[in-house]
């Protein structure tokens, strides 16, 4: 993935080779607020209940399907191919592969200049997220915001 920069970055999305359990996440460009990535997900490869206090994040799903919850496991969104959702700043969700085929899933996430952005984790983080950011392998599980 090409560093923040104040240049253009020009950026090609290839599917992963090799075997991979879960997730593979394909890192494509970052600025210094905003940043995009294609997510491929396999059996096992969803996400745990979180929020990014100052990262709002654009979802689309280029090949398969993808279910979307927030609290509760109350269904935010179920979305197919050419397909998104928007996930405000501070708003609690997870999401999983529902189709037939690995999901292909495209995030774009614009941080708020002005906020603090970290990953509120409320449940344990999966394997590998581990995996792909070993500095937050000892995040803390907090509770849930009130209403």
């Amino acid at each position: 993935m090409a560093t923040t920069t104040k240049q253009p970055q020009v950026f090609q999305y290839e599917y992963p080779t090799g075997e991979f359990n879960g997730k593979k996440i394909v890192p494509l460009c970052r600025s210094d607020i905003l940043g995009a990535g294609m997510q491929v997900v396999v059996d096992g490869g969803e996400t745990n209940l979180h929020a990014h206090s100052g990262n709002d994040g654009f979802w689309f799903v280029v090949e398969g399907r993808a279910r979307f919850y927030g609290e509760g496991d109350a269904l935010i969104a179920d979305v197919g191919k050419h397909e998104g959702v928007l996930i405000p700043r501070g708003c609690p969700y997870w999401f999983e592969s529902s189709g037939e085929v690995p999901l292909e899933i495209l995030r774009v996430g614009a941080t708020a200049q002005n906020e603090k952005n970290e990953r509120v984790n409320y449940q344990p983080l999966p394997d590998y997220y581990v995996e792909h950011h070993p500095d937050e392998a000892g995040s803390p599980v907090v509770g849930l915001p009130r209403s």
